[in-house]
């Protein structure tokens, strides 16, 4: 999911004129060796924006919310679950779990109950699968059809009305004539009487009730807005229960004769006929305003999908603007029935990712607060309208709308609260407001984040740190530290602080940042480095607030820098790829997709060090790229089944790995079949198998790189199997190539081998080549005496804090220490900023083991909102529940 407001850091305008020339006049190839530099000269260049205030649902605690919404779910009627899951799906939102929260949308999806809740969500999701067009058409390829999100057959899923027929009569039919001739201008239209009498009641009672037209032979229809065009299809219709094919001007105007003259079945039949001829985004707009006013929910929810299919181009056109804005609650009922927040979710969501300070988002977003019908509601979408007017320097409004969702329940919108005070000039306000939240309040990261702003010195200091300690996910603390640090003039603090958070989180404003400290330093090949990896995950970003595009200044920096042949950016690749520095190795092959290199198969490692650095977006468009650019076509059929194994679709991507290799052997069409089978397979016998396969690889052309790898996996089956010294074989092939990696396997095999020690200097062997080596520093870990491996687990935490393992095994020490609060608030820790199964799972049990039994269940609860399926959470949870009082 987009990450609204993300660019609001780079919109600052009240910033020094910045000219990056001035900062490259070092002539190209004479590079200063002086690292002084004047900190007033910088001060704009290294100028952190405040962190914007962010248009999510973030409640205090997610795990009571989440645990809140599972019970919930367990006992609502089946109509209230799509809703409950729209929340979840908010939470998730808030906590920037992209997976979870696209499953809860799926969720939503798979249990609406209505026509217009399924259409809403089956679009949201198309929404969110933007661009994915290529894998819909790689597995038509494949004689597999993705319509899962289809066009919905309307009229299927909205029943007729039984609608009784009229056949009262308050005299003698014999008296009159059975036809009537219905005159309308100079045509006569003769009808059967009793045919259309059964239309309605009216019609009943003027045909055979008391009044004049009943004992009339011919009744003048003229002022009733019919034509005898529609006249005739009526009376065929009347007698037949079908209308013919007709225009739509005519369908229209029996539309509303019938809704003059109440006839239930004839206002059925051409809402569908209408429904049923809608097939553009025109007919649509033109359609709907007369479905609204009619009351006609079949043709409403036909025109609602074509618009919805058409997000977010759609909400570039005025006409469908009108239609979402000018709906009154009666008319939106019946466009969407009783979906409207969900309607206005979406399309606020939308409206947001496009310009989140538009007239549009904010009217929409109106509209979303005018929907919301319970608390929690009311907390989104008050919320993230204050953030848009707070955008839109919409200040007494913001106020209005953030104290609304704080008197809601809503603490984050304190923060909104809390920066339009200090734009007013009243930092003590703002200051107060936080902290008395933070006295009040489970402390949390954010808090402390948003009163640094309103504190100076060793206070704001302090309180970043608290930020930072709380939450090590938020970037602005590490940008503040740093920035002051390079203002002091001590560089290596400054970086080491900026390095901190770019060794776990790949950060597009930390990585400028740090960019610019290395102009400040005159280091260009390092700039160069970071720009070019900004470039790769984002090829539009724009620098310094927004002013300048990335690749400009990557011009600029070049100048600067001594071009690499294709022989030397070959060597640079190696040298970075074997000491694991991915953002190193991502701009070496940037600079190589300059050349006349192959460039699918540099695409190609492109998108594998995405993966590696978790950008599965920016890994996704390489790998597509690399597709594009294949030079044959068992290549492209090689990429290909790498799009379709990493969006899930194994069986499919294994058979473009056997249709390239019936075209021609080669590594990577047998490496991309070892590896899908290795994953997907259960059954112990496919080892062999992927054994055959990677030894097929490993004698087809192939670079060092990949040929590392190759062994590295082979010597993994081996592992698997218990073949330890031919897996010992490959890890010690692998690392005369320099794959440094293969040194955790050959560790893992001296372990398993009972040599201990052996395995613990192969790892520390590791860390030392490893520039990034957070995950080297847990597996020696487990190779320790218990006290170097605390040391070691407390190292992984200080270089990556989401990784979860050193908090589970802290906690498990301390439990097994007889020290449960200590072991519990180990695990809490993590969780209030890392929602993870594994702690949730942990923190039950443990409160199951002192008898919080209420505590238990909610964690059981939570961490079922994380995987509906866990077994091991399923019987806990089973166990814990069956205990509750």
């Amino acid at each position: 999911m987009r990450n609204l407001f993300l660019s609001d850091s780079y919109k600052e305008t009240q910033l020094h004129a910045l000219n990056p020339q001035s900062w490259l006049r070092v002539e190209r190839g004479k590079l200063s060796k002086s690292s002084s530099y004047s900190p007033s000269s910088i001060e704009s260049l290294i100028k952190v924006a405040e962190p914007p205030i962010l248009t999510l649902f973030k409640p205090i605690d997610y795990v009571e919310v989440l645990a809140e919404i599972h019970e919930e779910l367990e006992s609502c009627r089946p109509t209230e679950r799509s809703n409950l899951y729209l929340l979840q799906f908010q939470v998730f939102r808030g906590l920037g779990e992209v997976k979870l929260l696209q499953r809860s949308l799926h969720s939503a999806w798979q249990n609406a109950t209505t026509v217009h809740e399924k259409l809403i969500y089956g679009s949201w999701l198309r929404y969110e699968k933007q661009g994915e067009d290529v894998i819909s058409d790689l597995l038509a390829s494949c004689g597999k059809c993705s319509q899962e999100f289809g066009l919905l057959d309307i009229a299927s899923q909205i029943p007729a009305e039984i609608v009784e027929t009229i056949n009262e009569c308050s005299y003698d039919i014999a008296q009159v004539s059975s036809t009537v001739v219905f005159k309308i201008k100079d045509e006569a239209i003769t009808c059967e009487r009793q045919k259309i009498a059964a239309l309605s009641t009216p019609f009943n009672t003027m045909l055979n009730g008391s009044f004049t037209e009943s004992h009339l032979d011919v009744i003048d229809l003229s002022e009733n807005g019919i034509s005898p065009m529609g006249m005739r299809a009526l009376s065929k219709f009347s007698c037949s229960g079908h209308l013919d094919d007709l225009s739509i001007e005519v369908l229209l105007e029996i539309l509303i004769f019938a809704n003059t003259f109440c006839c239930e079945r004839l206002r059925d039949a051409c809402d569908r006929k209408l429904a049923s001829l809608v097939s553009s985004r025109q007919d649509a707009i033109e359609l709907m305003e007369c479905a609204m006013e009619e009351k006609t929910p079949v043709l409403a929810a036909s025109c609602l999908q074509v618009l919805l299919r058409e997000l977010p181009q759609c909400l570039n056109d005025e006409q469908v603007i009108k239609i979402f804005l000018n709906a009154n609650k009666e008319q939106r009922e019946t466009m969407v029935g009783h979906a409207s927040f969900a309607l206005y979710c979406l399309l606020s969501e939308v409206a947001m990712n496009v310009d989140p300070s538009s007239d549009v988002t904010a009217c929409l977003l109106e509209k979303l607060v005018e929907s919301a019908v319970s608390t929690r509601q009311r907390q989104v979408a008050f919320h993230q309208l204050g953030c848009v007017r707070l955008l839109r320097k919409e200040y007494t409004e913001a106020e209005h709308h953030f104290s609304a969702a704080f008197a809601a329940g809503h603490v984050y919108s304190v923060a909104g609260l809390a920066r339009l005070a200090g734009i007013r000039g009243d930092k003590f306000s703002s200051y107060e407001k936080i902290s008395s939240i933070i006295s009040s309040c489970q402390p949390l990261g954010w808090m402390f984040q948003e009163r640094s702003l309103y504190s100076e010195g060793d206070r704001k200091w302090e309180d970043l740190d608290k930020a930072t300690e709380l939450d090590p996910t938020l970037t602005y603390p590490y940008m503040y530290r740093a920035a002051s640090l390079m203002r002091k003039q001590d560089a290596k603090l400054a970086l080491a602080e900026i390095n901190r958070i770019l060794g776990f989180k790949l950060s597009l404003e930390c990585l400028e940042l740090r960019f610019c400290f290395y102009l400040a330093l005159e280091d260009y090949k390092a700039a160069l480095c970071d720009v070019q990896a900004i470039l790769t995950l984002f090829p539009e970003y724009r620098m310094f607030h927004g002013r300048v595009t990335a690749s400009q200044l990557r011009t600029l920096v070049r100048e600067h820098v001594e071009q690499w042949t294709t022989a030397d950016c070959w060597l640079q690749l190696y040298d970075r790829w074997s000491s694991v520095d991915d953002i190193g190795s991502l701009s070496v092959i940037y600079q190589m997709l300059e050349s006349d290199a192959a460039k699918g198969v540099l695409y190609f490692r492109q998108s594998l060090l995405l993966l590696r650095l978790n950008c599965p977006e920016a890994a996704m468009r390489s790998l597509q790229l690399a597709r594009q650019h294949a030079a044959t076509e068992h290549e492209r059929l090689v990429y290909e089944g790498w799009i379709l194994y990493d969006t899930g679709h194994c069986e499919e991507g294994l058979r473009k790995a056997e249709e390239s290799i019936s075209i021609q052997r080669s590594f990577e069409a047998f490496f991309l079949k070892a590896y899908a089978l290795a994953d997907s397979s259960l059954d112990p016998s496919s080892s062999a198998t992927v054994v055959s396969l990677l030894e097929d690889a490993l004698k087809c052309p192939s670079d060092r790189l990949r040929k590392g790898q190759a062994l590295n996996n082979l010597g993994s089956v081996y592992v698997d199997c218990t073949k330890l010294d031919m897996a010992a074989d490959c890890y010690i092939s692998a690392l005369k190539i320099q794959h440094t990696r293969a040194h955790q396997g050959l560790a893992r095999v001296h372990f398993l081998k009972n040599d201990k020690k052996a395995a613990y200097e192969e790892m520390t062997r590791l860390i030392e080549k490893a520039r990034n080596n957070a995950s080297a520093y847990e597996k020696r870990s487990e190779y320790c005496e218990r006290e170097h491996t605390k040391e070691d687990l407390q190292i992984v935490t200080q270089l990556d804090p989401l990784r979860v393992y050193p908090y589970r095994y802290r906690a498990a020490v301390l439990m097994d220490n007889h020290k449960e609060k200590e072991a519990i608030a180990e695990l809490t820790r993590a969780i209030a900023f890392k929602a993870d199964l594994h702690l949730l799972h942990l923190r039950a049990a443990f409160h199951e083991h002192i008898g919080d039994i209420s505590g238990a269940l909610r964690d059981c609860r939570a961490a079922l909102s994380l995987d509906p399926n866990h077994q091991e959470m399923l019987e806990l949870h089973k166990r814990v529940n069956s205990q509750e009082p």
